[in-house]
């Protein structure tokens, strides 16, 4: 499924609402809102909302977790902005202008930065996730993956899209694509929804996942650029649960990034590689740090 078959069903392109004046009850709103939704019933009779402000907030976080897509209030919808907004003010906003960009041997380096923070506060015009199949979002509560994150940040609605373009598409994403939609109440315009190969604790990629984890970086760097966005921040895509082994997740990202950049010159302004701790971040300095490009052909 292309851009043009969903955009406008998803209304991609429609400017963001501006985001009201925050009340001050802005989580008072949102324990009521979900108290109040049918969609929620059965999470709100099993686990009735604590008192504790701190409990209260987990506790919505852990309802619309669980919340399956379709038939979201607009009460509820306005309540979750209402409170993102408020917490999202409240942030340190990383500005992706801000970062440094690389110098040195890599092709593109002048056009990259690699930076290790959180992707749910980066200031640029795309994030990536890297989802599952279902493009669903992750529906365990607290789970400290890149997907539970980013939908948690950006509010229900982002679930309600990718719901959306699950229907139109009639079928699970395919590994190695991708799809975008809204940010909603990230600081980012959009996000990227790409499904990386599964390779499993301890193994090593077969030749097919590898093509399939360079596929990711390629659809995702040529969605945004269709999209019109101008920056991007790459995550480190199925070097998670799906096991794929950091090192050579690097590789191939950095890999296919400098093929893309050096046939796509002018289609994005600023590539970021999001790492994930001082490990990850090593790793990919030190292999565009020590780029020959022999060894990427």
């Amino acid at each position: 499924m292309q851009l043009n078959d969903y955009a406008n069903r998803i209304h991609l392109f429609e400017e963001p609402a501006q985001p009201g004046a925050h009340s001050g009850n802005a989580l008072e709103h949102a324990v009521s809102a979900v108290q109040s939704d049918l969609g929620l019933a059965k999470f709100v009779q099993r686990y009735p909302a604590p008192s504790n402000s701190a409990e209260q907030r987990q506790w919505v976080q852990a309802a619309l977790t669980v919340r399956p897509p379709g038939g979201l209030p607009a009460a509820l919808t306005a309540a979750m902005e209402e409170l993102l907004q408020s917490e999202l003010s409240a942030k340190q906003i990383i500005d992706a202008k801000s970062l440094p960009r690389l110098s040195g041997p890599y092709p593109p380096a002048g056009k990259v930065s690699i930076w290790d923070g959180d992707i749910t506060t980066l200031k640029v015009d795309a994030i990536t996730n890297a989802a599952n199949a279902q493009m669903l979002g992750c529906f365990q509560p607290f789970h400290a993956c890149i997907d539970n994150a980013i939908n948690c940040a950006a509010g229900p609605q982002l679930r309600e899209d990718c719901e959306m373009l699950m229907r139109l598409q009639g079928h699970e994403e395919e590994t190695g694509n991708a799809k975008i939609t809204r940010a909603y109440n990230l600081p980012s315009l959009f996000v990227l929804h790409t499904v990386g190969p599964i390779v499993g604790r301890g193994k090593m990629p077969t030749a097919e996942q590898e093509h399939q984890l360079a596929s990711c970086y390629t659809s995702c760097l040529s969605l945004a650029a269709e999209a019109g966005a101008r920056s991007v921040a790459l995550c480190g895509i199925s070097t998670g649960v799906f096991g794929y082994p950091a090192p050579a997740a690097a590789q191939i990202a950095l890999r296919t990034v400098a093929k893309w950049v050096g046939v796509n010159e002018d289609a994005l302004d600023h590539i970021v590689f999001n790492t994930f701790g001082a490990d990850m971040t090593a790793i990919y300095l030190d292999t565009a740090q020590n780029w020959r490009k022999n060894d990427h052909n």
